[in-house]
């Protein structure tokens, strides 16, 4: 069998556990968490409003571009460290956006988001991280196949429609990292998920394309000879993606490469006020920040002078100097519009020095760190080292950050989405479809 029939089978043919399903609840509750502020209006947001002017119809593909660019349009929504990128915002999108054509069962539809998921957690391996050091964003290219074989187990296709879909997905996946710090980089999610839908759609009417060597080709091209397709295959579901390494639910509205070392910040802040210290004092006793990371651990957070809250998101000397400060990152200070004057001072102080006796990021990203020191005005120094693996450690509360999200609604509304937010029952499917659809 070819690469794509292979992949197809699985994608069809395999069955998740039910600790994947699981999983799968609480990615839903995440998903909902992060996209339900910027659906309702609760954060600036320009993007959405603009896109309606330009998508006014209410087709299942415009439906999931529009929630895809308001799952992402926050940065604060989950991430998987095999896909390198964000998978529930390209995935979810497109499933609630076929469900109401589809109808679904609960079951099928949790099915379908573990095999998303799975396929994109095994496309990232089998690109190798060279694809996302050319420049290219996975949640976007990755992202768009990862929908598709979402979208083929939803609608349970037979392996030939299956390995079309998929082959018009590749040929249509795209998108660079060079507009992170802009809505475009959250309109990637959204226009990958409506691609995969209109992928669907095309194989639905009976539209055809090369069924063999598309995957191949896409692997080739967009890791410059380094791909491994054997890892798209092997092993599937052994454990499954969602479950290990599992998805990563963000605690902060910030890039995750930048996480570790906002923790790291917080712990010196805290062991400055534990000291007896007050918080306005410490920005005015610090000289100088240093911030160390392994060779190429600020590919993503590569922003050093950011000149709008989006930008913020990727940037470690504004996120450093935000916790510093306030000993939390605030979704005000992160989102559209200008920056917080008060931050800016401080994040001036702060200066990236890679740690060159480190391995390099590419190797093994999941060896990151970042190593915080402060120099004082006294000439005493603070430091604190942070790892990924230290971050992943501490789980944020889904649960908690839902509630959050829910909090300028009424309690009989904030009640309903959350119960409904489990998926226990066709009706739990069936209100969040209606409740996340977006009105043109």
């Amino acid at each position: 069998m070819t690469l794509t029939a292979t992949l197809a089978d699985l994608i069809l043919h395999r069955e998740p556990d039910a600790a994947a399903r699981e999983a799968a609840r609480e990615g839903i509750q995440d998903f909902l968490a992060v996209s339900w502020p910027v659906l309702q209006g609760h954060v600036p947001d320009s993007g959405l409003p603009a896109l309606r002017q330009v998508y006014p119809d209410d087709s299942p593909r415009t439906q999931a571009l529009l929630l895809g660019y308001a799952a992402h349009a926050l940065d604060y929504d989950d991430f998987h460290a095999d896909f390198r990128g964000h998978p529930s915002v390209v995935i979810l999108p497109a499933l609630f956006a076929w469900q109401p054509c589809h109808r679904g069962d609960v079951a099928a539809f949790l099915d379908a988001y573990v095999i998303g998921v799975e396929v994109a957690g095994r496309l990232g391996l089998a690109v190798s991280q060279q694809h996302y050091a050319l420049g290219y964003h996975n949640t976007a290219t990755l992202g768009t196949l990862a929908a598709a074989g979402a979208l083929a187990r939803f609608m349970q296709l037979d392996e030939t429609a299956c390995a079309n879909l998929l082959g018009m997905a590749a040929t249509q996946a795209s998108g660079l990292r060079a507009q992170f710090g802009s809505a475009v980089k959250a309109l990637h999610a959204g226009l990958a998920a409506a691609q995969a839908v209109s992928a669907a759609q095309l194989t639905l009417a009976g539209f055809s394309g090369q069924q063999t060597g598309v995957l191949e080709a896409f692997l080739a091209a967009s890791s410059q000879g380094e791909a491994q397709p054997a890892r798209l295959l092997e092993n599937w579901g052994e454990p499954w993606r969602i479950s290990a390494p599992g998805l990563e639910f963000k605690p902060f509205p910030t890039c995750a490469g930048t996480h570790s070392a906002a923790e790291a910040a917080r712990m010196l802040r805290d062991r400055w006020l534990a000291d007896g210290h007050t918080p306005a004092a410490l920005s005015a006793s610090i000289r100088d920040i240093s911030v160390a990371f392994p060779p190429g651990g600020d590919i993503a957070a590569a922003v050093r002078k950011p000149v709008n809250g989006i930008e913020a998101r990727f940037s470690l000397e504004y996120v450093i100097a935000a916790m510093l400060i306030y000993g939390d990152l605030r979704l005000e200070d992160f989102a559209e519009g200008p920056l917080n004057p008060a931050i800016l001072p401080l994040a001036a102080r702060v200066r990236r020095t890679p740690d060159e006796t480190a391995p390099p990021d590419a190797l093994n990203p999941a060896r990151r760190f970042h190593r915080l020191t402060l120099t004082l005005q006294t000439g005493d120094t603070l430091q604190q080292t942070r790892t990924r693996q230290q971050s992943l450690a501490d789980k944020p509360d889904v649960a908690a950050k839902l509630q959050q999200a829910l909090r300028h609604e009424s309690s009989a509304l904030q009640q309903l989405m959350y119960d409904c937010s489990q998926l226990r029952s066709p009706a739990d499917l069936a209100t969040l479809s209606q409740r996340l659809r977006i009105r043109t």
